[in-house]
């Protein structure tokens, strides 16, 4: 190639570099304009707003306030028995069975009703609040043989003339009479069948006929051959024999084993489980029954007990049916307690305080052992008053209680208050001498992130 050739490539060349360079420039410039002055709907709208601000406020209401206390608690009846007898001993039986169960759960049953059998002996109910502890026996004394007799009259089965308390002859005939018409006959006293050997009744009476015997032949002997001391022995001996049967005889006749019944303190009562199956032999438990009116019982944590006093009304809720009633706080335990199981109830962590709330109205049955929401108005304002968020309170050093207001122009201004009631996140506050607080004002509640 010629020098000429030469010189005119290396031009072209040169030309096309600065070509490139120049355009590179231009692309530079243009994007730089571009996002320095032409922007998004989004962030011009961005850009023209207000900036971000620092705090968070609410506003100053003026309202009634109340603090609510809601927790949980268990409708049960004032009274809860388990049914747990030793069933009569049977010759052959090696154990305790159940032979017959007369309810079902879920039932109500009135006084008088035989519950279940156990190896062909009844466990009945009979009305009474005194938790039997003893058979009841002819000539025993004492406030459960009066509640027995009660309950016997209470049926139709007249005491006669026995004393209150006493378990005399018109009480064994009243427990007869009652055995009769449940279908079963009583056991003995003495522990042993009717006119069986070794009854001390009979073996008295053995007595007193040998003693009257031994007095009448002494008695119808000549005149001339009566030992006056013999007579006189004769007749202590029998006078002995006619106490000693009279003793035999006030302690026998029909009871009332503690295994046979079981005292409620309101009827009709209602089986709320039944563990007794036909052919089982007896457990711990054959059934647990319960009487009186539906209470609900709960347990409080000690924030929560603080709040709660007898008197204060309830709104009781069953999730499971929509039964609502209202009620009052019949009481609230001074000491907590651990529930049974364990269970620790109340706060997390924390042993509850038991609190026991009435219904205003009966609760319907179905409602026996299920968990409902108790709701409580613990503590209200007296008419509306002027109240902030827990969280706009701030206490100082020196011990006052401010709020820090935000005005319209941002300035922020602090307030002493006095607080007062508590409840549901707010507090009542009113200014001190001087101070300007308003409702609608916006107080500092946080801090933005």
């Amino acid at each position: 190639m010629s020098e000429a050739g030469e010189k005119s490539g290396l031009s072209r060349r040169k030309r096309a570099v600065a070509a490139l360079a120049t355009g590179a420039v231009v692309l530079a410039g243009s994007a730089l304009w571009t996002s320095t002055f032409v922007k998004s709907p989004a962030q011009a709208a961005a850009d023209a707003g207000p900036p971000a601000p620092d705090v968070l406020t609410a506003p100053v209401e003026r309202r009634v306030l109340t603090d609510t206390v809601v927790t949980r608690g268990t409708v049960s009846a004032a009274q809860t028995v388990d049914l747990a007898p030793v069933g009569a001993a049977v010759d052959g039986a090696a154990a305790p069975v159940v032979t017959k169960v007369m309810v079902r759960p879920g039932r109500t049953f009135e006084a008088g009703r035989v519950l279940v059998e156990v190896s062909g002996r009844p466990v009945f109910a009979l009305p009474g609040k005194l938790p039997v502890y003893r058979d009841l026996k002819p000539g025993t004394h004492g406030d459960d043989v009066r509640q027995l007799q009660r309950a016997l009259r209470s049926l139709g089965h007249s005491t006669g003339s026995d004393a209150s308390g006493a378990f005399g002859p018109g009480t064994k005939r009243a427990v007869a009479a009652l055995y009769a018409a449940l279908g079963y006959e009583p056991l003995p006293a003495s522990g042993v069948a009717r006119g069986a050997d070794g009854d001390p009744v009979r073996t008295a009476r053995g007595e007193v006929k040998q003693a009257e015997r031994q007095l009448d032949g002494l008695l119808g002997a000549a005149p001339g051959k009566r030992d006056p001391d013999e007579i006189r022995y004769a007749r202590e001996d029998l006078a002995e024999a006619a106490s000693r049967l009279a003793e035999a005889e006030a302690v026998s006749g029909p009871m009332v084993p503690a295994s046979e019944v079981v005292f409620l303190s309101g009827f009709p009562a209602r089986v709320d489980s039944m563990t007794a199956r036909v052919g089982g032999e007896v457990g711990e438990k054959l059934a647990t029954v319960s009487a009186g009116r539906l209470v609900v019982r709960g347990s409080l944590g000690a924030q929560e007990k603080d709040l709660l006093r007898p008197g204060q009304k309830v709104e009781v809720l069953s999730e499971v049916y929509g039964d609502q009633v209202t009620g009052t706080v019949s009481s609230v335990a001074d000491a907590p307690a651990a529930p049974e199981g364990g269970e620790q109830g109340g706060a997390a962590g924390g042993q509850g305080y038991a609190v026991v709330v009435k219904p205003d109205s009966a609760l319907p049955s179905r409602l026996a052992g299920q968990d409902v929401r108790l709701t409580v108005e613990a503590a209200s304002s007296e008419g509306k008053v002027l109240v902030v968020p827990v969280s706009a309170l701030s206490a100082g050093a020196d011990s006052r209680t401010t709020v820090t207001v935000l005005e319209a122009s941002g300035e922020r201004r602090r307030v002493e208050v006095r607080p007062g009631t508590s409840g549901d996140g707010y507090t009542e506050v009113t200014p001190v001498e001087g101070a300007r607080l308003a409702a609608g004002d916006e107080v500092v509640v946080g801090v933005a992130r």
